[in-house]
């Protein structure tokens, strides 16, 4: 059957040579700016699920390879018909949170096949399925990944109704954190997931620790003070030095995500000073004498 070519190259913006970490930075820097927490614009939506797939295919070197094999001359939204061997079992893939069912016909005939891809991971039927370990993952808000817990996955396999299962998370995860399920996957092979931070319209992740920019007047920056700054937690007051530059990093400890033993990373606070746009005739003339001193 033949379906839609998506260049995940093209939609990420990256070279077909790009690094895992150009990959990663393309994927973050897009996806904050089409999360639907942030971005309003019509077809926002569509954009962020497409970005999201073509990382789930990027980001992972078994799945990148298999994709480079179908060559570099298709264009983006051509007709495609994957060679044989490709395809598989129709229907037979996994389920996220609802959000891989959102992946395109592309992406589950591609990967949704006997051809290694997730159709691997659950294809089959009653006692016929072989014990074998299987790999899935996982996407956490920010907030999830810090509070860990009780988490609920659910997946669909091949000709089953949907099937739920429960992760306790684990303190201290980061980026690409793993978790072991005995028992877990389908057949009764180790179920193994996959953990992923999704981009944050306030937060950058780095580790355990976050990031993020606190826009400042520019007497505040010169004469110092106290600001205000949210965190995970809630809201924390934080001292200004006088004399602090734009651009300049300050830092809230034990403001970040919980570290795997005990205490937690940090919280860095950028700041960016905000130059007022609209002055008074008063306020104008207070610059102006100020100018006029500095000559």
């Amino acid at each position: 059957m033949a379906v839609q070519y998506k260049d995940y190259y093209e939609i990420l913006g990256v070279a077909r040579t790009a690094s895992q970490d150009e990959i990663r930075k393309a994927y973050r820097k897009l996806a904050k700016k089409y999360h639907p927490d942030v971005s309003k614009d019509k077809g926002s939506d569509a954009r962020y699920k497409e970005i999201n797939e073509a990382y789930e295919v990027l980001k992972d070197p078994d799945k990148r390879v298999k994709y480079d094999t179908l060559g570099p001359n298709w264009q983006q939204g051509q007709d495609f018909t994957p060679p044989p061997g490709w395809g598989g079992n129709e229907g037979s893939r996994a389920e996220f949170g609802g959000e891989w069912a959102s992946f395109s016909d592309f992406f589950k005939t591609i990967f949704g096949g006997a051809g290694g891809g997730f159709g691997d991971v659950f294809s089959g039927s009653g006692a016929r399925v072989m014990q074998r370990d299987s790999e899935v993952g996982l996407e956490l808000s920010l907030e999830e990944a810090a509070k860990g817990g009780l988490h609920t996955l659910s997946f669909r396999t091949s000709g089953r109704s949907a099937q739920t299962i429960n992760v306790n998370l684990p303190r201290g995860i980061v980026e690409g954190s793993r978790i072991r399920l005995p028992g877990k996957a389908p057949g009764g092979g180790d179920l193994y997931v996959t953990l992923h931070i999704a981009p944050h319209p306030v937060f950058e992740v780095d580790g355990h620790n976050l990031v993020r920019a606190v826009k400042v007047a520019p007497w505040q920056a010169v004469l110092g003070g106290t600001v205000s700054v949210g965190t995970l937690d809630g809201n924390v007051d934080m001292k200004l030095p006088p004399g602090t530059q734009s651009g300049q990093k300050l830092r809230l400890r034990g403001k970040g995500l919980p570290n795997r033993s005990e205490g937690n990373g940090d919280l860095f606070v950028r700041i960016e000073v905000a130059i007022p746009k609209h002055l008074t005739e008063k306020q104008k003339k207070l610059w102006e004498e100020l100018a006029e001193q500095e000559k």
